[in-house]
């Protein structure tokens, strides 16, 4: 049986430089990257240039100190596959405790809302809109912002950790979510100019990806 720690976000050790973030009404941390409406905080938006800001100052996308050699996106399974994230990297810290308190993040079932305000622009890349009911984070020294995109790719990881209702997620739990990830890549994979290259390389990089399942040696 899990412990209470990994169930309860109230309970999950906030690290000390989100500490220092403001709370919203719930006694929620605010991130650093989160837009506000009408005075209040909105955890669904990325604040007005909030991610150019990042990259160009070298911030943690959650607590907006500056970021140290080893970066850690928080991403779900489709980029491990993929290596590619719509949000720039966090401390490491920062990002497991979101893989641990975030409500998006710990509660499988809990699905977007769509009452976005108006003018809200959807991020770049292929999103899954489901929750996939898993998270990872993936710490790296090399990662670039892809041209022209408000994409970022991610190099290979010193540590790569699963999560799953905040808890650490079993080799099941992450395979399955890997698996759903990969069916929504194929889809994109056949709308390709050049589908059977693109399938190819699909298949490369999902092995490549089975190889961080947890348990696993990279």
């Amino acid at each position: 049986m899990h412990s209470a720690t990994e169930h309860n976000p109230a309970v999950v050790p906030v690290p000390a430089r989100l500490a220092r973030r403001p709370r919203d009404r719930h006694q929620r941390v605010v991130p650093w990257f989160v837009g506000y409406v009408d005075g209040q905080p909105d955890h669904r938006l990325v604040r007005p240039g909030g991610i150019r800001d990042a990259v160009r100052f070298g911030l943690c996308f959650l607590c907006g100190d500056h970021l140290g050699t080893y970066q850690t996106f928080i991403v779900g399974p489709m980029c491990v596959t993929n290596r590619v994230s719509a949000e720039p990297p966090a401390h490491k810290d920062c990002a497991q405790y979101a893989a641990q308190a975030c409500p998006f993040l710990t509660h499988p079932h809990m699905r977007r809302r769509d009452n976005l305000p108006e003018n809200t622009v959807a991020p770049d890349g292929t999103m899954d809109p489901r929750n996939p009911g898993v998270c990872v984070t993936w710490t790296t020294r090399s990662w670039a912002k892809k041209p022209g995109r408000q994409l970022f790719s991610f190099g290979d990881p010193t540590e790569v950790t699963w999560w799953r209702e905040g808890r650490p997620a079993t080799y099941r739990e992450a395979l399955d979510a890997l698996v759903s990830g990969l069916e929504v890549l194929k889809a994109e994979a056949d709308k390709d100019h050049d589908p059977e290259r693109a399938h190819a390389s699909l298949a490369e990089q999902y092995e490549r990806a089975l190889s961080y399942l947890p348990g696993n040696t990279a």
